[in-house]
């Protein structure tokens, strides 16, 4: 039943993920005209058969807009996910298969970084810039308080698993520390690090979003975040312009679902292969 549930959750989660790799990945090379550039199409219009989802104050076409907002949010999740995650499993790995003064140093490094808060970090920076700051900017930042988590639990992992017999046995056989890492101890935790990246892509486009409402990321780039910034900024709330705020919050909503099934049902699966 355990093994059904996973499976589902990988199953909708994905789903839902591809959906919005469609939309953010494919769609905006076929829009008509540059969804960024303001007054290109009639002002506040309501969603019609011209305009699937509407325009803004800006005379912008929202359906177009919202697909270029979901391929850079989604570009810089993956971006801070998949450095934070390949540092975190080699220093993890390493740290727990050295040991010693390895150990130690990767070690202080992962505790000095998580106690550090990166959010107060992202909102000095960007105030300082005086939110301009660039994605390229607040993804480096997220990826250096990103990469400690993993790295604490793949390196208990390691703790353990280096002690296990068929480790043993491939250090008599003559390998070396790399090849034992990637071929002994990898392999079981290709599934957690997997699910781990999902998660991460996940935190990054909260943060950055979150920087972008209260108008601290950079403006220029069109995200969900600077959607939702804009649409409050021309007061779309109370001028009743639903179509403006709704496709960013929904979007929003939909895609950390889809995100939470497919890391919670990679981690369930991680956690039953590792109980094997």
């Amino acid at each position: 039943m355990r093994a059904w549930f996973s499976s589902a959750r990988i199953f909708w989660g994905g789903l839902i993920l591809l959906l919005f790799v469609i939309v953010g990945g494919l769609m905006p090379w076929f829009a008509p005209a540059d969804p960024r550039a303001w007054q290109t199409y009639p002002r506040n219009r309501k969603p019609s058969l011209d305009h699937w989802l509407g325009t803004t104050n800006l005379g912008q076409d929202i359906f177009w807009l919202l697909s270029w907002a979901i391929g850079n949010s989604l570009l810089l999740g993956v971006i801070v996910a998949f450095f934070a995650t390949l540092i975190g499993v080699i220093a993890g790995l390493t740290a727990g298969f050295r040991g010693g003064l390895v150990d130690r140093v990767l070690s202080f490094m992962m505790d000095a970084t998580i106690v550090v808060p990166s959010l107060p970090i992202l909102i000095l920076m960007a105030s300082i810039l005086k939110g301009q700051a660039s994605l390229p900017a607040i993804a480096l930042i997220l990826i250096a308080f990103n990469w400690p988590f993993p790295a604490r639990q793949i390196r208990s992992v390691a703790l353990s698993m280096r002690e296990r017999e068929f480790v043993h046995m491939a250090w008599f056989s003559g390998e070396s520390a790399a090849a034992i890492i990637s071929r002994q101890i990898f392999p079981y935790l290709r599934t957690w690090a997997m699910a781990n990246f999902i998660n991460t892509i996940l935190v990054g486009i909260a943060v950055e979003s979150s920087l972008a409402v209260i108008g601290l990321s950079s403006a220029d780039q069109a995200t969900l975040g600077t959607m939702i910034y804009w649409a409050l900024k021309y007061q779309a709330i109370l001028a009743g312009r639903w179509w403006w705020i709704g496709p960013p919050v929904v979007a929003i909503i939909l895609l950390f679902v889809g995100l939470f099934l497919l890391a919670s049902g990679l981690g369930q699966r991680s956690q039953e292969a590792r109980g094997r």
